[in-house]
């Protein structure tokens, strides 16, 4: 059987047009004598379906399309052809001529859907791609009332959006539930629109919880085996007891379909950028002005870390909350603010959900032990519209060369030269030695190393001498060391990464 790693797999959108992505108890008495989340699966789902229908929503957001730009020039017919007047016609309709009037830009319609968390206000909350560069949205609520909708605030990096419409009746809302305290295995109904066809509810089990699908910074998705199709993006995952303890969002399926692997975020991360939103109409997360990367067990052991936990610091943007915190690159992260993380993706949504301005405790690794400092978190939509947060282009492909080769590891390094600079690009600031070659099938180059790429520090010691970079490894090597940890820009660029090499023996 051939297997398939979830990253190879397509993420299926839960709408029809575009990529899917997606409050304190309701009726704690609704399924029996029970007050967790966690209950038994009653005889029938109708009480409960019938109570959540009124609050889930349809959505409809609809763009003007431009017409085609590109369009071939028409062929021209002898007078009395029986083609020239069909073309002619044709011609007029798109604008080309005769005085016609062009072709109209048709609409490109997004159904989705949403749940109401505000009746009185009517608060919409549902997925931002549902409603991304609409020119209008319209809800279609349970008894087929239709209202035109205001798009109060957005979010890309969770894909989510908050909605208001003005209530022409009593509306039906629903609340946020604590999604931490689901378990695998916990029954859920899925509410939402899938293709089109109106409110439909699904059951099914949590399937696993805190999968990271590459959608975004802030992945920690709850995977289900409810039925989730294209149209249920932005619809709410609902417990027993009627709350929404997630916003139906994506699904891997090679066909479009449902398989049984649909993706929700949870409530515990929604609700705190729902509440921003609806504050601010923006999001405000906090910053701590660091990249960071998995600690794996090579670099754990190169640091003498002996639990493989914690986010790595690669390096620290100038001017941010880390480096005026003193904290540096190689330094791991074993706490923030109290919390221990065990792995490194945990971090960028602790510090997205601390206030800004708070001084948070930072306990580090750092030679051989740790210390502790304290952050000012800052605000990262700040950092970001200030320039200190950036991409940065693609680098260009660079030529191998030639230069002093290190075995033990499958490189061969060369110390800077102006001429080296110029063929790699890179720039003057950059210390450290170049690769000019990796060895096709080993370590360096299942790691991701490439001819370019500058080795700033060999297991923590500045390099900038081939010779010495080359003596530093083999030492490692004699005293027995199983890997070596290597800091590594690439083409010399302000983006540091640490690279754990398993040393030859």
């Amino acid at each position: 059987m051939r297997r398939l790693s979830l990253t190879a797999l397509t993420v299926t959108a839960v709408t029809l047009s575009s990529f899917a992505f997606m409050y304190h108890p309701a009726d704690a008495e609704l399924f029996g004598k029970k007050d967790d989340a966690s209950q038994a699966a009653p005889a029938s789902f109708a009480d409960l379906s019938e109570k959540l229908l009124p609050s889930v929503v349809n959505i409809s957001s609809t763009q003007k399309a431009a017409p085609p730009e590109d369009m071939p020039e028409l062929p021209e017919f002898p007078p009395g052809s029986p083609f020239e007047d069909f073309f002619k016609d044709f011609q007029g309709k798109r604008g080309g001529g005769d005085g016609g009037e062009g072709m109209e830009a048709q609409p490109v319609a997004s159904l989705g859907s949403g749940f109401v968390i505000d009746a009185a206000k009517g608060y919409i909350v549902t997925n931002n791609h549902v409603i991304r560069d609409a020119d209008e949205v319209r809800i279609t609520f349970h008894d087929d009332t239709s209202l035109e909708a205001k798009i109060i605030g957005k979010d890309e990096k969770t894909d989510l959006a908050l909605l208001q419409v003005k209530p022409e009746k009593p509306l039906t809302a629903v609340k946020f539930g604590n999604s931490d305290v689901m378990r695998v295995g916990d029954w859920v109904l899925a509410i939402g629109n899938p293709f089109g066809l109106g409110g439909t509810v699904t059951q099914g089990i949590i399937s696993a919880r805190q999968r990271d699908i590459n959608a975004g910074p802030y992945d920690d998705f709850i995977q289900t085996d409810a039925s989730i199709n294209r149209g249920n993006s932005g619809g709410p995952m609902f417990n027993l007891k009627g709350e929404v303890i997630g916003i139906n969002t994506a699904i891997f399926s090679p066909s479009g379909g449902s398989v049984g692997i649909g993706f929700a975020i949870p409530s515990n991360l929604a609700k705190p950028v729902v509440d921003q939103l609806l504050q601010y109409g923006r999001t405000r997360r906090g910053w701590l002005g660091v990249r960071i990367q998995t600690v794996s067990p090579e670099i754990a052991e190169s640091l003498g870390l002996k639990e493989v936990r914690g986010a790595l610091v690669a390096s620290i943007t100038a001017g941010g909350p880390a480096e005026i915190g003193k904290l540096e690159p190689g330094d791991i992260i074993l706490e923030f603010n109290n919390q221990k993380l065990d792995a490194m993706r945990q971090l960028p949504r602790l510090v997205a959900e601390t206030p800004i301005g708070t001084k948070a405790d930072v306990l580090y690794w750092r030679n051989g032990k740790t210390a502790t400092t304290k952050v000012e978190v800052g605000e990262l939509e700040k950092a970001e519209k200030d320039g200190l947060i950036e991409n940065g282009d693609e680098p260009a492909e660079v030529k191998p060369g030639t230069g002093t080769e290190i075995p033990a590891v499958g490189v061969t390094v060369s110390t800077l030269s102006p001429a080296l600079r110029e063929a790699h690009e890179i720039p003057d600031t950059a210390k450290g030695v170049v690769v000019t070659a990796v060895k096709a099938g080993s370590e360096s180059a299942e790691k991701g190393l490439t001819v370019g790429d500058v080795i700033v520090e060999i297991n923590q010691q500045p390099s900038e001498d081939a010779v010495a970079a080359k003596k530093l490894i083999d030492d490692a090597q004699k005293a027995g060391k199983a890997s070596v940890l290597l800091l590594v820009d690439h083409q010399g660029r302000d983006d540091s990464r640490f690279v754990a090499l398993r040393l030859k023996k």
